[in-house]
């Protein structure tokens, strides 16, 4: 009864109310083969002793200790211990969402600094507070280009992010939007002449990812030439952040949708992650989400507030510019500490570590018998796809007797590439992982990683 606040008087009194003889009589409609009759099978309650003795054991069955090839939109990074110190300050802490800006002056100033940092990342000149993730600013990015063209059109490479256009696909189903796929070339980039097929006076905008799934980098300034001709922006749309460390930004777009969960956020089991977009300044009223400004009090002294409109204020079914009324203050704080303690130059450094583990590892896996590097003469960053003899299925499962995740199979996306895997090397994974995981492709012998 601890938490049934209504007695048993009560409840007589609101059955009688309704003209019900009993609680069974609420439920009649349900038929009785489905109605529970007994107890939950449910174990006694445990004291604090045996939960932190439950959990600790539980904790022992996970896998530890393996090196991962994974990226495909997660990146395992390295997380300064410092960024879960500093969120947890008081200052950054609310009850609620920042419209009392008096007493959030902590939450709005990250916002704000997090909203600067991204624009100098993408060179647009507007960011922000943040969205769910990437796939979500993706999907926000099309919409919020029809709104501005006032088309029913969307062209989109086949090289984003297969889940990403899943989920652009449950967007536009009902906003009576039409989409045309355009695919990509023996070198891995999105098809220039099948784009110029498929956008025409109709289309919004094309939409982009650089660098793409397979890990190679777009020619941006070509593909935007072809949709600005035909009056339709474009978004490019970024999964992997930490690649702008060293690849140029895509100035050339007019909106770019980015996951920010490389930037000290862990990788989680899926999230949450941090979603971003930015833009040029004139689509600012069709920006979702939130959007915080600096400004003076009575004073004249600088604070910061939420600026243009809080969303959440007005929603018109509809008629809103999105259904999503919130941001990601959590994640998006992880990630302005992370831009702060890395910098400009850090930054750069990273990213060129991630650039040369990950051609170490193309080329030393390419090398193995049987195993081949496609779009070898593009661009990349930390991705790249090997085609194998054996699948990839068969060569994961002997990757992990030696606590090594290989990479993502492809063909579920791409039939086209049957025995294709995806590679991803951050500056997490190691020369001796690197040359492990080549040694057990090779099927040669090779000793299980180890880690202290």
């Amino acid at each position: 009864m601890r938490y049934l606040p209504k007695s048993p008087s009560d409840r007589s009194a609101m059955l009688e109310s309704i003209g019900a003889s009993s609680v069974e009589d609420l439920f009649a409609t349900i038929p009785a083969e489905y109605r529970l009759t007994k107890d939950l099978n449910v174990p006694r309650q445990m004291g604090e002793q045996e939960i932190v003795e439950f959990f600790r054991k539980a904790a022992s069955r996970n896998a530890d200790g393996y090196a991962s090839f994974l990226g495909a939109g997660a990146y395992h990074h390295y997380r300064p211990v410092v960024i879960d110190a500093m969120v947890q300050r008081g200052e950054f802490l609310t009850s609620y969402t920042p419209y009392q800006a008096e007493i959030t002056q902590g939450t709005l100033q990250a916002i704000f600094e997090f909203q600067t940092m991204i624009c100098e990342l993408t060179g647009m000149e507007i960011a922000n507070a943040s969205m769910y993730d990437g796939s979500t600013g993706a999907a926000e990015s099309v919409m919020m280009a029809a709104r501005v063209t006032g088309r029913s059109h969307i062209a989109v490479a086949n090289t984003v992010h297969p889940e990403y256009r899943e989920v652009l696909k449950t967007y536009a189903q009902h906003q009576g939007l039409t989409k045309q796929v355009a695919g990509y070339g023996a070198d891995g980039r999105m098809d220039q002449k099948a784009l110029e097929a498929a956008v025409t006076d109709q289309t919004a905008c094309v939409l982009l990812q650089s660098p793409n799934f397979f890990g190679v980098i777009e020619d941006v300034a070509a593909i935007a030439e072809i949709a600005h001709a035909r009056g339709a922006l474009l978004i490019v749309s970024i999964a992997e952040g930490l690649s702008l460390g060293i690849v140029r930004a895509p100035v050339e777009a007019d909106i770019v949708s980015l996951e920010a969960q490389s930037f000290g956020v862990p990788v989680g089991f899926g999230g949450p992650y941090c979603g971003v977009l930015a833009c040029k300044e004139k689509f600012i009223r069709q920006m979702p989400g939130r959007l915080t400004g600096a400004t003076v009090d009575k004073q004249g002294r600088r604070g910061f507030v939420l600026t243009l409109s809080t969303r959440e204020q007005h929603i018109r079914r509809e008629k809103a510019t999105s259904n999503i009324c919130t941001n990601q203050a959590l994640v998006a704080l992880m990630t302005c500490i992370y831009l702060t303690i890395y910098g400009r130059s850090g930054m750069k450094e990273l990213a060129g570590q991630n650039l040369a583990k990950a051609h170490y590892a193309a080329h030393t896996l390419a090398a193995t018998p049987g195993s081949e590097l496609l779009f070898a003469k593009s661009p990349r960053f930390n991705e790249f796809v090997i085609s194998t003899a054996e699948t990839p299925e068969t060569m994961n499962a002997r990757l992990l007797d030696h606590k090594i995740i290989g990479g993502l199979p492809l063909a579920k996306w791409y039939p086209e590439l049957r025995n294709a895997s995806l590679w991803c090397a951050t500056e997490q994974n190691s020369r001796q992982e690197i040359d492990t995981a080549a040694a057990v492709i090779a099927g040669k012998q090779a000793p299980t990683l180890a880690y202290a």
